[in-house]
């Protein structure tokens, strides 16, 4: 079962965050909420308030086959925290799946892995990320998966289904939702 590491900041996009986690769920991946802090309740983007499983600070030493990083304002508390670019940098080295939607790429960017590599990101980061492909809904390079925003959240989350398990699982889990 491939486990996957979703990390929740403070102003997290829910769309972008809750989307993808069901669906992998769906698909039977085992997926750990972490909140940055060590407060258990993060608070979203629209002041919904999610439960994590545990807090960063414990996941810290653990693999994973994907860390998973959603958009929202709450990407400026991923971008200042040095333990996300060592953690993402660790993953990146083991090849595991690295996957951010909307803003979260800069974080990528910031620990220098989309460099050479294709990718897409929200429209409101393109002038830091001038290589956007911006008619992209989803983008695989590599073990990089990136992902415009809460709108393309769906085909961002079955992408990164497909991509930890198969095709044909990814194509179950859209039926199943009738995508």
């Amino acid at each position: 079962m491939p486990s996957v590491l979703a990390i929740l900041a403070t102003g997290f996009e829910e769309t972008e965050a809750i989307a993808p986690v069901d669906l992998l769920r769906r698909a039977g991946a085992d997926v750990i909420l972490a909140s940055l802090g060590p407060d258990l309740l993060v608070k979203s983007r629209s002041g919904i308030i999610v439960r994590a499983d545990t807090p960063l600070e414990n996941c810290l030493t653990a693999s994973f086959d994907c860390i998973f990083l959603p958009g929202g304002p709450g990407v400026r508390h991923l971008r200042a925290d040095p333990r996300i670019r060592e953690l993402l940098l660790r993953h990146a080295a083991a090849k595991s799946w690295i996957a951010a939607i909307c803003a979260a790429p800069t974080v990528l960017h910031d620990a220098g892995l989309l460099r050479g590599k294709r990718y897409t990101a929200h429209p409101s980061v393109a002038q830091e990320l001038t290589a956007i492909l911006g008619n992209e809904r989803v983008v695989t390079d590599g073990h990089l998966i990136t992902s415009r925003g809460a709108a393309t959240s769906i085909d961002f989350g079955l992408e990164i289904v497909k991509r930890l398990f198969s095709p044909e699982k990814s194509n179950e889990i859209a039926s199943s939702i009738a995508f």
